[in-house]
Parts: structure tokens; sequence; C-alpha cells
């Protein structure tokens, strides 16, 4: 879950879904954005796709039982605590850097997002993974 649902969570949707296989992974958004290209260019890279992925929020999900919520924005980590002060649901808060305030060339900008990609999957693989 982050703030719009545009860049770092299905990022890390995306990203989880191919290192879990057979983990129901979701993503959402305190609130939907836009569809942002970088994120399909940078996971095109490591052979992933977006899909027919639009942003949405957490209200839009089709399915609201969950054992782990995972935040990468504070405003998100906010909203899924207060969504979950009445449920049997962990909270995990992963501080993750937002890359659509990089400037710079294009080159620069995507390295900013290739830096986002990678962090999330080293996460991702780190903590859950191993975990199982």
């Amino acid at each position: 879950m982050c703030r719009m649902n545009a860049v770092r969570s299905p990022m890390a949707e995306t990203i989880a879904r191919s290192l879990l296989p057979g983990t129901y992974v979701a993503s959402a958004g305190v609130r939907p954005g836009e569809r942002d290209p970088f994120v399909d260019a940078v996971l095109g890279e490591v052979g992933l796709s977006l899909g027919r992925h639009a942003p949405h929020s957490l209200d839009e999900l089709e399915d609201d039982y969950f054992d782990l919520i995972v935040t990468l924005a504070p405003e998100a980590h906010h909203a899924a605590l207060e969504l979950t002060r009445s449920m049997a649901v962990d909270v995990m808060y992963w501080p993750t850097p937002d890359p659509t305030v990089a400037t710079g060339t294009r080159d620069q900008i995507m390295s900013s997002y290739r830096e986002v990609r990678e962090f999330l999957k080293m996460l991702i693989e780190k903590r859950l993974k191993a975990s199982g």
C-alpha cells in the first residue's frame, strides 16, 4: 500500500507475485493516482509487467481480508493502522523513496525508479520470501 497505487505499491505487487508464486498479493493506495510509464519501463527491463493494472484505492480491492499489509509511504501507513485497528492484521512499514520526485535527464529519472525496484525486490526477498 502506498499513497496513490501508481508507482511503489504496483511495483511491489508485481515483484512479489514473481517471487512468491501461490501467494495472494494485491496493491492499493490511499487514493488512486495515474499509471506511471516509468514503472512499466523499469519492470520491463527485468521481464515483468503490470499487465492491465489500473491504480485503485484500498476501498476498491475485491478482497478485504489480509494477513499482512506492507506500507511504503507514511500516509499509507497511517491509513493502514486506522483501517486495521480492530482487525487481526499485521502491518509492516517499509519506508520507500518516492522516485517521482527525481529530476534531470530521462536516464537519471529511470535510475531513481530502478533503485526503488531493486530496493523493493531486496525487501521482499529478505523479509517475505525468506520467512515463507
